[in-house]
């Protein structure tokens, strides 16, 4: 698969260098040359925006047409300074406004180093990458990309409950710069299920 990255940063590179390992062919692009996100972004059959929240808007605008139709991967996550700042809805719902895409949010809840590795596991267990999307072909398609990482896929619904995504990355960001440990604020599933 082609995958065109607008962005260069960390995310872009953590998950560009998984996803080459894996076989497909990347493109990164950052904000220079004028045109580099909209050849990312017309290269790629799926897209990843890996911008910090602040550049949204404007990286989209560069992209241009080329993301219509397109699966779009929103990692963003509208946190600035600790605190959500999101408008009505999920910024994911303003993202597929923006660029006409089809756009999955995915892989925002994690820093980037758990994508540098090899695959991202935890005492055996493979990551759980939530998905939230409201095109089928689109989540198949981001289903298949978060395998390729050695994770499992999980539906959270439609881009309207993206935002949940958005507000659970911004309260762990903040356990984790607190430092306390996010993942020990849930029981295991088995004692989440009365067992």
């Amino acid at each position: 698969m082609r995958i065109g990255i607008l962005g260069a940063g960390n995310m872009a590179d953590a998950l560009g260098t998984q996803w080459a390992r894996a076989g497909h062919e990347v493109r990164t692009s950052g904000r220079e040359p004028a045109d580099a996100f909209a050849r990312a972004a017309e290269f790629g059959e799926v897209v990843l925006l890996a911008v910090r929240h602040e550049g949204v808007e404007d990286t989209l605008r560069a992209a241009g047409g080329a993301l219509t139709g397109k699966v779009l991967v929103d990692c963003t996550n509208p946190v600035v300074d600790g605190e959500l700042v999101t408008r009505t809805g999920s910024a994911a719902q303003r993202v597929a406004e923006l660029s006409g895409a089809r756009v999955v949010k995915a892989f925002n809840l994690c820093h980037e180093d758990v994508w540098r590795m090899t695959p991202p596991a935890f005492d055996g267990a493979p990551l759980v990458v939530p998905l939230c999307g409201d095109d089928p072909a689109a989540l198949a398609t981001v289903e298949s990309l978060v395998r390729d990482l050695g994770c499992v896929p999980a539906l959270g619904g439609g881009l309207a409950r993206a935002g949940l995504l958005e507000a659970t990355a911004a309260l762990v960001i903040g356990l984790w710069r607190g430092g306390a440990d996010a993942q020990a604020i849930l029981p295991p599933l088995a004692y989440a299920q009365g067992g």
